[in-house]
């Protein structure tokens, strides 16, 4: 069964960032954004800095690299 698609969860949002100095946005779904604040808390860093590694080592957009690095840190990879 498909969990309801009106969740909170699913909802896309800009969260404003600072990556090197620079102010920008990203537009990510609510769950992929609690998750990665999670990661960034457990790693003992800001969510800036987290970001701004992800940004370092991305071959494509941003908020795709952004939903990658959540799904593979949830595997385990």
């Amino acid at each position: 069964m498909i969990d309801d698609l009106t969740d909170d969860a699913y909802k896309m949002r800009k969260h404003s960032v600072l990556l090197d100095g620079h102010q920008t946005s990203v537009s990510l779904e609510d769950a992929f954004w609690s998750e990665l604040l999670k990661i960034a808390k457990a790693r003992g860093q800001s969510v800036n800095k987290l970001i701004t590694e992800i940004d370092h080592a991305r071959t494509t957009n941003l908020s795709s690299a952004i939903r990658v690095f959540v799904l593979r840190q949830s595997k385990g990879d």
